[in-house]
């Protein structure tokens, strides 16, 4: 704040019969008894009418309303997942939430319950575990990971274009229309023969998980569609609740590398995000899954993040430090400036209310939120009022 070399009263003069108006400093914002100054806008078009604040306010909330819901929800809780038997009804899924009624809807449903109920048992699966550690690996869970690294490789075969944009390289759209092409071969790897008839149901949710071709962008609606597809595999028999361990730490990790290498090489605009107070302009499930991992480690608590070292040093292990720490290489400046929220959360005194908080919020801000939720599909083994009618 500039010192007060400024006076807020005119000098001594002879009493006069006209009296001064009060006005305020245009310096400091404090009552004075000189006269204001002479507008410099035209009276024709004068500035709107507002209130004289001291310094910008920056890094409000955009909204409490939301903040108030995350506080007063109950923590999710894991859920089993109801397993499909013949005769099966595979269908192509479709778009049906349009509006907020329409997702309150879903949240009444037994199938949306089940679905936050299979992520959570998810994030306990990982719990206290490191990426590295050893777990079931089933067939079906090697062929996703062969399947992923095959996507990887592609990205290798189709380099960015040269463009001047910051935003969306149409080299992705040639990327996707692999992926389109070739997604029915990719199913066929591990589904056995008489679930081969199940590709017109699970395609669409994996082609959806890796981004948008059209508007070349990628958000936590399209991570909440590979979310969903290995739920529809988990209903289909073909993810055990022993995978779940190696789901998390080889899928999920798999599929995050990828993801992290499309939106540097082809620099995907971030869908939907919500700026300096999201999480990540990507992603959430990392962080849900990386704090279970951290859930009463020794030594490294939430405020451990704003330790350079240990995120060099451990972020290949716990994949809540590798999102911080790549936060913070793609985005400049005070890391309390660009990621207030991650800041706050370093705050809390334990994983376990981190991680609870978490969940809480990707309710809320994921599944509660129509421009999101709107492209969620519903088909057979996600179905749009109960998941145990009618099976």
């Amino acid at each position: 704040m500039e010192p007060h070399d400024h006076q807020h009263s005119p000098p001594t003069s002879p009493p006069s019969s006209t009296t001064t108006t009060s006005s305020t400093c245009c310096k400091c914002g404090g009552p004075t008894a000189f006269a204001a100054p002479p507008p410099t806008w035209s009276e024709i078009s004068p500035p709107p009418t507002y209130r004289p604040i001291r310094a910008p306010a920056i890094n409000i909330p955009p909204n409490n309303h939301s903040q108030q819901a995350i506080i007063l929800a109950p923590v999710p809780q894991s859920q089993k997942v109801p397993l499909v038997s013949p005769s099966y009804h595979f269908q192509i899924p479709t778009k049906i939430i349009q509006s907020p009624d329409d997702l309150r809807r879903f949240h009444d449903s037994d199938s949306c319950k089940n679905f936050l109920g299979f992520v959570v048992a998810l994030s306990e699966s990982i719990r206290c575990h490191k990426i590295s550690d050893p777990c079931h690996q089933s067939e079906t869970i090697n062929s996703i990971i062969s399947i992923l690294e095959t996507l990887t490789q592609w990205i290798e075969e189709i380099p960015p274009a040269q463009q001047t944009a910051r935003y969306g390289n149409l080299s992705y759209r040639t990327w996707h229309n692999r992926l389109t092409e070739t997604s029915d071969s990719l199913m066929l790897r591990f589904l056995p023969d008489d679930l081969q008839s199940a590709t017109i149901e699970i395609v669409p949710y994996f082609t959806d998980s890796f981004g948008n071709s059209s508007r070349i962008d990628y958000g936590t609606g399209h991570e909440t569609n590979f979310a969903a597809w290995l739920y529809c595999l988990t209903r289909l028999g073909l993810i055990k609740e022993e995978d779940y361990q190696a789901v998390v730490a080889r899928v999920f990790v798999k599929y995050l590398e990828l993801m992290r290498k499309l939106q540097s090489v082809y620099c995907l605009e971030p869908a939907g995000s919500h700026g300096v107070w999201g999480l990540d302009d990507y992603h959430f499930l990392p962080f849900i899954f990386g704090s279970s991992q951290l859930i009463d480690h020794r030594y490294m608590k939430p405020k451990s993040i704003h330790n350079q070292d240990i995120l060099d040093n451990f972020s290949n292990e716990y994949m809540y430090l590798a999102c911080v720490g790549f936060v913070k290489k793609v985005k400049k400046g005070l890391f309390a400036e660009h990621s207030p929220l991650l800041d706050d959360i370093s705050g809390v005194p334990n994983w376990n209310k981190v991680n609870s908080g978490l969940l809480k919020m990707y309710r809320v801000e994921v599944l509660e939120k129509v421009p999101i939720m709107q492209h969620f599909l519903f088909g057979w083994l996600i179905k749009w009022y109960s998941l145990y009618s009618s099976l």
